[in-house]
């Protein structure tokens, strides 16, 4: 039932919603701006700058690496992540896209 569902939606819709939801929590927003701040971080650095336990980071940042838009690699015995810089691009074009061509104003009831 769900390959039935699935085939419903485009690959363009598919890529959309997987940001969308992996951006659908503030906390991984903020993550998301913390590295763009810094362009690049330590995770031990993310905990610090968030009001939230390692356990709790650590599952954000799980969610945004398995949505594309970071990735980590392993530093003695810390993880360093950043952005993706080639899947974040995507996301924002695909958002842009989306945002900008479906609204019309004045068009609505």
């Amino acid at each position: 039932m769900k390959n039935e569902l699935i085939s419903l939606y485009t690959k363009k819709e598919e890529e959309i919603a997987k940001y969308a939801k992996a951006l659908g929590h503030p906390a991984r927003v903020a993550i998301i701006n913390l590295l763009l701040k810094k362009q690049s971080c330590i995770c031990g650095d993310i905990v610090d700058e968030l009001p939230l336990s390692q356990s709790t980071v650590s599952q954000h940042l799980k969610e945004l690496k398995e949505a594309g838009l970071i990735k980590g690699e392993i530093s003695g015995v810390k993880t360093c992540y950043c952005i993706d810089m080639k899947s974040f691009q995507k996301a924002s074009t695909l958002f842009n896209e989306l945002l900008n061509n479906t609204f019309q104003p004045n068009k609505c009831c």
